[in-house]
């Protein structure tokens, strides 16, 4: 239940995984920003009555469109600077590293009891750690304490291997600890199996699903509580040499299944990624999915890569939200997103506070 008292400012919101968690967990969001229009219309559909600015966050005033201090002030700055799989960007000239200061801008001008920072994992060891004690000491600076951690998404019910760094921070003088882990982690068969069979290429808008809600698990029951059917089921259409090299791939194997005649195509198949051409396991929870289309992640039991509806449960959004734009821009919104579970549980942990 949202309390009116606890107003949310979601900055470089992207699709809206953070303001969903917000949202979940009684916080009301009274303003997003996000400069990619897709992104910014996908926001705009699943959070209603929510003003988005869509533009650069170096052009925006916070103080023209908010009235008093917010109770948080949350988002992740772009980071492909900070991405450990980043080499070529990866530097401190990169200027969406920089994007950080605007975070701390709003920070300091709205002056919220708390502020939560989402990055990549690789953050923490950016320039040997440097980076992480200069945004410390930002917000020291401005009057806030300061907790981080890297976080694991299948600790919190999500069905992903997801590592997230998150900084929490407040004014208030209250010794933040992130929440308890949860024991049981959820699998990509119970995340996905209630989900319509689809083939390579497949575009379905609406189509029912496989299993009765009454007797699906307790996490795809959550997935589908504002839904009746399944959405969304656009599946990336591969060549068909693609497909044939997935037919050679079990589960939890990735490109090295492949017989090597079939990979000619690649100069030197020594160079590619481990998350290539990966075929997800169903018995535990999921690889990232952050760039699912180009790795060409595999269904765990079709011979296809992931649907968008998938793949957005493997990030925990629930199966009522849409997204806009083209696939493209799609699967993209639904990898760089936090998951809205783990979004959910931090935010919950802020507010006992």
């Amino acid at each position: 239940m949202k309390t009116d008292n606890k107003i949310g400012i979601d900055i470089f919101s992207g699709a809206g995984g953070l303001s969903l968690g917000a949202e979940n967990a009684g916080i009301r969001i009274g303003l997003a920003v996000e400069k990619d229009a897709s992104a910014a219309k996908t926001f705009s559909r699943n959070h209603p009555g929510v003003t988005i600015l869509c533009d650069d966050i170096t052009k925006i005033d916070p103080k023209a469109h908010i009235t008093g201090s917010p109770f948080i002030v949350f988002g992740g700055p772009p980071c492909q600077g900070f991405s450990l799989s980043n080499t070529k960007t990866r530097t401190d000239e990169n200027l969406n590293n920089k994007l950080f200061y605007q975070f701390v801008r709003f920070v300091d001008e709205l002056q919220p009891e708390w502020f939560l920072f989402e990055n990549v994992e690789g953050i923490t060891t950016f320039n040997k750690g440097e980076t992480v004690k200069l945004i410390k000491e930002c917000f020291k600076d401005i009057g806030y304490e300061t907790t981080e951690k890297v976080l694991y998404a299948s600790d919190y019910g999500v069905p992903q291997h997801r590592n997230r760094f998150f900084m929490v921070g407040n004014r208030v003088g209250k010794a933040f600890e992130f929440p308890d882990k949860k024991e049981y982690k959820v699998s990509v068969e119970e995340a996905i199996s209630d989900l319509p069979d689809l083939s390579n290429g497949d575009k379905f808008d609406e189509l029912p699903y496989k299993i009765e809600l009454s007797e699906v698990g307790g996490y795809a029951q959550t997935m589908r509580a504002k839904s009746n059917a399944a959405r969304q089921n656009l599946v990336s259409r591969n060549e068909d040499y693609v497909i044939e090299r997935y037919k050679h791939i079990k589960q939890g194997q990735n490109w090295r299944a492949i017989p090597q005649e079939m990979m000619e195509n690649y100069a030197n198949v020594n160079n590619c990624h481990s998350g290539i051409y990966k075929r997800l396991d169903a018995s535990i929870p999921s690889v990232v999915i952050s760039n699912y289309r180009k790795n060409m992640l595999i269904h765990p039991f079709q011979d296809r890569g992931l649907s968008v509806r998938e793949a957005a449960r493997l990030q925990s959004f629930p199966d009522h939200f849409e997204f806009e734009g083209t696939l493209m821009h799609v699967q993209q919104q639904i990898g760089n997103a936090v998951p809205p579970l783990l979004a959910e549980a931090i935010f919950k942990k802020i507010l006992t506070y």
